[in-house]
């Protein structure tokens, strides 16, 4: 026991390091995904039959590519075309389109399931359809979106992990490099899969205070 103990306190800056990471390429992530969805979510709802189209196309080939081909073609493929991008920056744009193809689906079921009437209220009251947009059919639809929204969320804190291949160096990289260095295998393993653990459990938590706050306004 005191050998593992030991060792975590050898490796505290390392596995420190390896969670701000982590939380910091989740939270970037996450983010820009929810503006990005939010984007293209609306645009596929409102917006021209063209642009519909195009939305629906990258929405389909984001969530029917696994995350670990997206984030290797996001790391190589640039340099196809003579551009260099390090490896932080491919994760975070592979993560981002990831989190958007989710949060524009989520957010367009949300606008498509609120009724007709809703819309026709808003006008019926002299709002422009950006102000009912904005008053009332966001708001309700970020209600019922909430709860899936939490659970993109948590899904993204676990793809994080495919970082490690492209050399990001987030939690489990970290971790490899301290098993590499004094062959713990599991007991760090476990260690790692106990902060994820935490991690999502305070994403879930937070979540759910936000659902329970939104739920009472």
């Amino acid at each position: 026991m005191s050998s593992i103990l030991n060792e975590i306190w050898i490796a505290r800056f390392p596995l420190l390091q390896g969670v701000v990471n982590t939380i910091e390429i989740s939270v970037l992530a996450i983010i820009l995904g929810t503006l990005l969805g939010t984007i293209v979510g609306l645009a596929l709802v409102y917006g021209p039959l063209f642009v519909r189209y195009l939305c629906r196309i990258y929405i389909d080939i984001m969530r029917g590519t696994p995350v670990l081909v997206l984030v290797l073609a996001t790391f190589y493929m640039p340099a196809v075309f003579g551009l260099k991008t390090g490896s932080f920056i491919a994760g975070i744009i592979a993560l981002t389109l990831f989190c958007g193809s989710h949060v524009a689906e989520i957010l367009r079921g949300a606008l498509q399931a609120i009724p007709r009437g809703q819309t026709e209220a808003g006008r019926s009251i002299g709002l422009t359809f950006p102000q009912t947009l904005l008053y009332v059919l966001l708001p309700q639809a970020m209600r019922s979106m909430l709860p899936t929204w939490i659970n993109t969320s948590v899904e993204l804190v676990k793809a994080s992990t495919l970082l490690s291949v492209i050399g990001v160096g987030e939690l489990l990289l970290k971790t490899q490099e301290i098993i590499a260095r004094n062959s713990m295998t599991m007991e760090f393993y476990l260690l790692a899969g106990g902060i994820y653990l935490i991690l999502n459990f305070a994403i879930e938590r937070l979540g759910k205070a936000v659902e329970r706050h939104v739920a009472f306004r």
